[in-house]
């Protein structure tokens, strides 16, 4: 372009039939304007727009003023964001796009023709990536100076303009295009389907969701104005105005939509996007999208206003659901405003019915801030009851209706309807029939005629499933933590409660500094009885904790692994046959770093989800930045006063191998620290760097390296069946971590047990396997195969087996069910006919 074409030579045929004949007030205008449209070469000089209002002056007529608007608004249309480059001092042209606001401030009276060329001319900029909002500001002045039935006539026009600002992720944030929904909506009122579409705004799943399914309800008479109120709650909390307005507004079926539109959310997902830009690609997820997100914090505010009893669970399943990270894992959390909004009226409800929910999110959220706030919310709530946090949540665990035995029973007129735990927890509904007889099935005049009961105990049955992962999570950290009760607390919350007792009624119980036992129910209340068969019964006073193995000797512990096989006891986590991690040498000497799990490569989704499983948060690694500043971090927890840091980095191909902007797929772990809680090793000159190991606590050192092997154990690449390389053969077949020795240990006393127990034997890191045709070797550490006489590698993926083998735990990883399932597998090796195994075996 150069200065001498003018706007009208650089006009379409189209557009210059839009504009059409230039009466002599314009033509001038436009001449004038042109004659200062100059590209700007010297930064230093006044801009386009400055020189044009030094030019023009303010005192312009009518006329003029619509004509500076119609040339600016051309002008806009045809402009392209251009970078500036000093180097090369490329033109850059001027930018009309000041100049609309001056026009809009003057408030011209436009034509009708005039206004539809404005909103036409707006269409083109923002198709390709205009990404303010200077096209849109001269048209919505015209248009808002008109009366609600001339504005009808543009409406086409506008609507134009808001599917283009949907469907561009770049436009659908802007301010304005909530405005410019609304001001849709109050044009749609006798469609309500429409009216909630615009107030939505359209830009994810879950408002795609709302406007298809509750369209009507959402946008109808009495809810309409609600909507618009909810899209207002743009703050951090709701003034009391906004809640006074909510109150005034509420309609008898708010209630009930609110819960209908809220009970979708847990289930919603996220979504990824892959774009491209010429050789440029990249992905984004969304969640919900900040439009969405508004609403529903609207919609979340006014739950304070609504007394039912679905309010306080279905608030705390929203923020469940919004505060775990993307996928369902992570240190992130999906939407962090939902999830403030839900804590804030669940902390203004403060009774105890809010403590259940919080304590679910404890267990599976990991950001930080969010974890904050439940804890303060909890404290205050423990803080009204007199109770310390841990003391509240012991108190306030559901029984869901059920008996000390783990029984609910209901009559359903000649039926019973039963719900009962079995001892590992499992919720199993049966019916029982006039005769007493027991059936699995609802009988038909359960269904027909007591339909809402069994919903409700459905709908218990899911609650104890969301509720039992949660307190074995909360009764293990009690275990690291190594908490503190009476032996009548451990009696009325851990061996006498329904759900929490499933877990309380298999572990092993010690008086402080004294004997320890299992729980055993006697006429008089529970005893605990040693190994040797030795009856304990603590006083109603005695100090209790959960016993574990780090203060333990070897015989004591050694004992208890013994005992539980033998009266068949499962655990519901590793607590005779936990891992402990003692000082090594090689850990003294190093001083402050651990180098016992560094050098592993591992997935990183599959790591990250693990740690923060187990309390481990701020890892955060990508290539989302583009200065590479994601490629190192550190997982972080706290027990006891301590902090444990574990650094990790990405592999330097990473960038190769997963490609730019893209999440990481492996990452490489590094030294573990410890600081004292409070520690910032950021700031040397105010706080010591990582203490040294011989200083941290047996039990958190032990706690922090059992979750590092762990992670290692579950995410390596060694772990990968086509694997190759040095570090896949040393993970594959080397030494043994405590996990696998550990692992190696319970064999040693369910080999016995086996079916094949006479042609298995343990050797240092190996189950040994005589087969009909060869014989094996399974790693205890990775559960791959080695095949004799010549260590050919055997790839194996172990199915179901019809064998049921007692394991004394709950097993995380599952790594020793799938050795058992691999060596029962291969001590049959004649009888398999699987040809991908029996072609490996046979070569």
């Amino acid at each position: 372009m150069t200065s001498d074409m003018g706007l009208l030579a650089e006009l379409s045929a189209e557009q210059l039939g839009r504009l059409g004949d230039l009466d002599p007030t314009r033509a001038d205008m436009f001449a004038r304007l042109d004659g200062l449209y100059v590209p700007e070469r010297d930064r230093s000089a006044p801009t386009f727009a400055e020189t044009v209002k030094s030019a023009l002056g303010p005192d312009l007529g009518d006329a003029q003023w619509r004509a500076l608007g119609l040339w600016t608004q051309l002008r806009m249309s045809m402009f392209r964001d251009r970078t500036y480059d000093r180097d090369h001092e490329r033109d850059h042209d001027p930018n009309p796009a000041p100049l609309a606001p001056w026009v809009a401030e003057r408030e011209p009276a436009w034509t009708g023709d005039e206004i539809e060329l404005l909103w036409w001319a707006a269409a083109e900029p923002l198709q390709h990536c205009y990404s303010y909002q200077a096209p849109l500001i001269i048209p919505w002045a015209a248009v808002g100076g008109l009366a609600h039935e001339e504005q009808r006539r543009h409406l086409p026009r506008m609507r134009r303009i808001q599917e283009i600002m949907t469907g561009a992720r770049w436009h659908s944030s802007l301010p304005f295009k909530r405005d410019l929904d609304i001001f849709l909506a109050g044009h749609a009122e006798n469609d309500p389907a429409t009216v909630t579409t615009c107030l939505t705004g359209g830009s994810d799943g879950f408002a795609v969701l709302m406007a298809a399914e509750y369209g009507s309800r959402l946008g109808g008479p009495q809810t309409s104005s609600l909507m618009r109120h909810w899209i207002t709650a743009t703050s951090a909390r709701p003034s009391p105005a906004w809640l006074r307005k909510a109150a005034a507004l509420l309609a008898p079926d708010t209630g009930p939509l609110v819960r209908d539109v809220l009970r979708h959310l847990p289930a919603h997902r996220e979504t990824t996007k892959r774009h491209r830009n010429g050789d440029h690609t990249w992905t984004t997820t969304t969640y919900l999208h900040e439009r969405t997100a508004t609403l529903l914090r609207g919609m979340v505010w006014t739950c304070e206003l609504i007394d039912e009893p679905w309010t306080v669970p279905l608030l705390g399943e929203v923020a469940l659901a919004a505060g775990i990270g993307i996928g369902g894992s992570g240190p992130n959390s999906r939407c962090e405003m939902l999830v403030n909004a839900a804590l804030l009226v669940l902390a203004g409800r403060g009774g105890l019915e809010v403590v259940a929910p919080l304590a679910r999110m404890q267990a599976k959220v990991r950001k930080r801030s969010i974890l904050a706030k439940v804890a303060r919310t909890l404290d205050t709530v423990a803080a009204r009851a007199g109770l310390g946090r841990e003391q509240l949540l012991d108190r306030t665990v559901p029984a869901f209706g059920l008996g000390p035995d783990g029984v609910r029973e209901e009559k359903a007129g000649e039926h019973v309807v039963r719900l009962a735990l079995d001892e590992a927890g499992t919720p199993l509904l049966t019916f029982l029939g006039p005769a007493g007889k027991p059936v699995r099935s609802a009988p038909k005049a359960v269904r027909e005629s007591h339909g809402g009961l069994l919903a409700e105990f459905k709908n218990t049955i899911k609650e104890i499933r969301r509720t039992l992962p949660a307190e074995r999570h909360r009764v293990e950290r009690a275990l690291a933590e190594e908490r503190l009760w009476r032996w009548h607390q451990v009696e009325e919350f851990f061996l006498d409660h329904p759900v929490t007792g499933v877990h309380g009624r298999r572990l092993i119980w010690q008086i402080l500094q004294g004997p320890a036992g299992t729980p055993v129910r006697t006429a008089g209340g529970w005893e605990l009885t040693d190994p040797l068969g030795r009856r304990i019964q603590p006083r109603a006073d005695t100090p209790m904790r959960l016993w574990h193995p780090i203060e333990e000797t070897v015989e004591e512990i050694r004992g208890w692994r013994d005992h539980l096989l033998r009266i068949g006891l499962r655990q519901p986590f590793k607590q005779a046959f936990r891992e402990v991690y003692l000082l090594t040498p090689a850990e003294e000497e190093s001083g402050t770093l651990s180098n016992r799990f560094a050098g592993h490569r591992l997935r990183y989704g599959q790591a990250k989800a693990l740690l923060s499983e187990r309390g481990w948060t701020g890892l955060s690694l990508g290539h989302w930045d583009g200065a590479g500043g994601s490629e190192q971090g550190e997982a972080v927890k706290e027990v006891l006063g301590w902090q444990a840091r574990w650094d990790m980095h990405l592999p330097w191909d990473s960038w190769e191998t997963d490609g730019y902007d893209a999440p990481a797929a492996f990452c490489l772990s590094g030294p573990i620290r410890f600081h004292r809680t409070g520690e910032d090793p950021s700031q040397e000159e105010e706080f010591p760097g990582p203490a040294p190991l011989t200083e941290v606590p047996p039990l958190v050192l032990s706690e922090a390296m059992r979750d590092a092997d762990l992670a290692v154990g579950v995410s390596s690449v060694g772990l990968d069946p086509q694997g190759q390389g040095d570090y896949w053969h040393s993970y594959n077949f080397g030494d043994l971590t405590e996990t696998a020795e550990m692992r190696r240990d319970a064999l040693t006393r369910l080999l016995p047990r086996l079916r094949v127990a006479d042609r298995a034997e343990l050797t240092d890191r190996f189950l040994r396997v005589r087969g009909d045709l060869r014989t094996y070797r399974i790693h205890l550490g990775s559960g791959n195969i080695l095949m004799e006489p010549n260590d050919a590698y055997l790839c194996v993926v172990p199915g179901a087996t019809s064998d049921h083998v007692f394991l004394p735990f709950e097993e995380e990883g599952g790594m020793l069910s799938v050795i058992v399932s691999k060596a029962l597998l291969l001590a049959g090796d004649a009888a398999i006919t699987d040809p991908s195994i029996t072609r490996q075996i046979r070569t």
